[in-house]
């Protein structure tokens, strides 16, 4: 058996638009191994949800290899999408319904026993408002909704675009929560968001993208590893203190009252050049490296607002559906 859920190998996809070739994914290998949350990251139009159309069978690759629990893919179409599960931005569900009614249908049209929907209600906490019309929850809820929807078939994989997206902040935490929970019971997560910080919080790993090329992949502790450890210092002299930590070589800029010094190994170097100015320091603190700052380094591009429609209108594409499309280039449009 693979060690990898999802794998693709040199994936490319073109998209026509008013007579305009844009690539919106150029030779992608992406490996999401077993056992993993995985964060899919990238400035918008970076084309995250068009590899993700690829991996639902919603559009196809013009070039390279997809392969979804080690079978190859859209040759096995039907044998792997039985074990995917997908909470895509945009889900319908009918609004005069209860949330338990629209999960029944649901479920009966796949085949999948009723008893499945109370287990779904319950793993994602919507018991207490099953019986309630769907058109009065909120978006929190709607969205939890779809993700018992994507969890009715018991998929081995779930691809989470962008499962935040237009929360506030308790909707954020509750499907923060869920995503360890579903890790836990050992469900595959391929997660698309542009939250850096949840991502830092839920994923093992991440892959980045931009302009359709993958830049970086990896453990979430390895590559914030890589970047440089930054020291915030509060010393009563901060101009002859930087003056002093510039000529022996650091970097230095001025927080407000502080000093942000990068270039050094051991934040005691920094103390001991200081001090034998007579120069004290009164306040020290490590610089937590982030997702968010490794992000921009590596891209150039400030992570988007998720509920930012402006933000996010470059990297959507027309009514994703869950059920594949075969769609020509012209029908297409770039995302």
């Amino acid at each position: 058996m693979s060690d990898l859920v999802v794998e693709t190998r040199g994936l490319r996809k073109v998209y026509r638009d008013h007579g305009r070739r844009i690539v919106a994914v150029d030779d992608l290998d992406l490996s999401v191994e077993r056992g993993s949350v995985h964060g899919f990251l990238g400035p918008n139009g970076s084309g995250k949800t068009t590899t993700i159309r690829m991996l639902l069978g919603l559009a196809r690759p013009d070039a390279g290899s997809i392969n979804i629990f080690g079978q190859p893919y859209p040759r096995e179409t039907t044998q792997v999408l039985a074990r995917v599960g997908a909470l895509l931005e945009r889900g319908q569900f009918a609004p005069d319904l209860s949330g338990r009614r629209n999960l029944e249908l649901l479920a009966r049209a796949g085949g999948i026993a009723r008893t499945r929907v109370d287990e779904v209600l319950d793993e994602v906490d919507l018991t207490g408002v099953a019986k309630r019309r769907s058109r009065g929850y909120s978006l929190g809820m709607r969205r939890r909704l779809a993700l018992a929807a994507a969890l009715l078939k018991s998929p081995a994989l779930v691809i989470l675009d962008e499962p935040s997206n237009g929360l506030d902040p308790a909707g954020i935490r509750d499907m923060r929560d869920t995503i360890p929970r579903l890790a836990a019971a050992g469900v595959d997560v391929l997660l698309s968001s542009h939250i850096l910080a949840e991502v830092q919080q839920v994923c093992t790993s991440v892959s980045i993208l931009s302009e359709g090329t993958l830049l970086k992949t990896g453990k979430v502790s390895e590559l914030i590893g890589e970047s440089t450890s930054r020291t915030r210092v509060g010393v009563a002299e901060p101009d002859r203190a930087t003056g002093v930590l510039l000529r022996a070589g650091y970097q230095v800029v001025r927080d407000g009252a502080f000093l942000v010094v990068d270039g050094h190994e051991h934040p005691d170097a920094i103390t001991r050049q200081l001090a034998a100015e007579h120069l004290y320091v009164y306040e020290m603190s490590a610089i937590r490296p982030t997702l968010e700052s490794f992000f921009l380094e590596l891209t150039g591009h400030r992570p988007a607002g998720a509920g930012d429609p402006a933000a996010r209108a470059a990297d959507e594409v027309a009514e994703l559906m869950t059920e594949p499309a075969a769609l020509s280039p012209d029908e297409e449009t770039a995302s």
